[in-house]
């Protein structure tokens, strides 16, 4: 039967309107699907194993109290001993010292202004020589520079130059007290008192905790450390003058202060630097309370090499190690692998943690940098450099055309 006029007319309309509504079509979803903006493909963090950890064996002396740090290791790496604070001798001049020169600073190699002694540097002679203390010769009009004068204390441990520096840098012994208090308060030794400039005073007094950071002080100002790492020095007037610490030189040894007094016995606040597999590190410790200082010396070097075997070199990450996985919809995976091998020196018993921080990635060739991981241990950070490890690449247009949910 034939088709009548309007059912002809009806086809033609619905060709022509379909074939308009798929090319309309195909204009519109081509473009959007071909041309749209992929998703970021979202990292997923993998579980990541830490160096373990162990306490390490120390063997400390049965007298006084003692105690080991580490430049860059926070507090005290380990103690043993009396905790309440005890008589330091002349590791008072280590305070001393510091307290001056943040009043009177001295840049490293200078020798500062110049001290004229009068009859009062004389007085503060006889005084420690009535106290059996150790002098230095002096007399009225003598003039030395502050950098010698500070020898003198810290390496002969001459107590009369002791007083009269710190009586030329804030007039008076009585002042320098006060101003060493106020020092100490704003270092947060509170577990240190000061009474004088010497050490003679048995109420000069400190604990292990606060000595270890004294020490990471005294190391950390260039002047004090290069004074107490010097063996012997010829000064004008006084003649060749020699560093009372008998351990400098040994075992790494290059510093800080003896001290030695009835009420304190024999002590040492002491600094070594030593090589642990790649890397170095500074020790710092103390021992106070000692019967006589052969005997604290024997003490700090086996303290010392107990230190050695407490240190570990740990590798943190092996180039490629991966840290997180990267997946996309169209079937790309990479992942986010450490740039390069890196070791640290970890204290035994310092737990280490990691954190990882990565980007999300949504086209990118391998070696793309995403992030990084920071393991910390004590107060230290190292930083590792994150890449991909392989292309995260456009899926093409095919998957596009026949994923067009996923791309929305």
């Amino acid at each position: 039967m034939p088709l009548t006029r309007r059912q002809i007319y009806r086809r033609r309309r619905t060709v022509v309107f379909g074939g308009a509504a798929v090319a309309l079509a195909t204009a519109f979803y081509l473009p959007i699907t071909l041309l749209a903006p992929l998703h970021d493909a979202v990292p997923v963090e993998l579980s990541v194993a830490t160096p373990a950890v162990e306490q390490p064996t120390l063997d400390f002396p049965e007298y006084g109290a003692s105690g080991l740090g580490a430049i860059g290791y926070p507090g005290v790496l380990a103690q043993g001993g009396v905790t309440d604070p005890l008589p330091i001798a002349s590791i008072s001049k280590v305070v001393t010292a510091l307290v001056v020169l943040d009043a009177k600073p001295l840049a490293p190699g200078e020798s500062g202004p110049d001290l004229t002694f009068s009859s009062v540097d004389e007085d503060f002679y006889n005084e420690q020589v009535a106290q059996n203390g150790v002098v230095a010769s002096v007399s009225a009009g003598q003039v030395m520079s502050q950098r010698n004068v500070m020898s003198l204390m810290l390496m002969a441990s001459a107590n009369n130059y002791a007083q009269s520096l710190a009586a030329w840098a804030f007039g008076s012994e009585a002042a320098y007290v006060d101003a060493a208090r106020d020092w100490l308060a704003r270092q947060g030794l509170t577990g240190t008192t000061i009474a004088d400039a010497t050490g003679i005073n048995p109420a000069n007094a400190s604990t292990v905790p606060d000595l270890i950071t004294l020490a990471k002080l005294a190391i950390a100002d260039p002047v004090v450390s290069e004074i107490v790492g010097t063996a012997n020095l010829e000064i004008p007037d006084i003649g060749l003058v020699e560093n009372r610490n008998g351990l400098l030189g040994v075992d790494g040894v290059d510093g800080i202060k003896t001290g030695t007094l009835d009420e304190a016995g024999s002590c040492l606040l002491f600094s070594a630097e030593h090589t642990v597999g790649a890397s170095t590190v500074t020790l710092v410790g103390v021992v106070l309370g000692g019967p006589d200082h052969s005997t604290i010396n024997d003490a700090v070097r086996g303290l010392l090499a107990q230190a050695d075997a407490g240190f570990r070199e740990v590798t943190l990450t092996t180039e490629g190690d991966a840290f997180a996985q990267y997946d996309t919809p169209w079937g790309d995976t990479a992942e986010a692998v450490a740039a390069q091998t890196t070791t640290a020196l970890v204290w035994s018993n310092a737990p280490v943690t990691v954190d990882v921080e990565v980007d999300p990635v949504r086209l990118a060739p391998a070696g793309t940098g995403v992030g990084t991981a920071v393991f910390a241990f004590g107060d230290q950070r190292v930083s590792v450099d994150l890449d991909l490890d392989a292309t995260i690449d456009d899926p093409g247009p095919w998957w596009r055309l026949t994923n067009p949910t996923r791309l929305f």
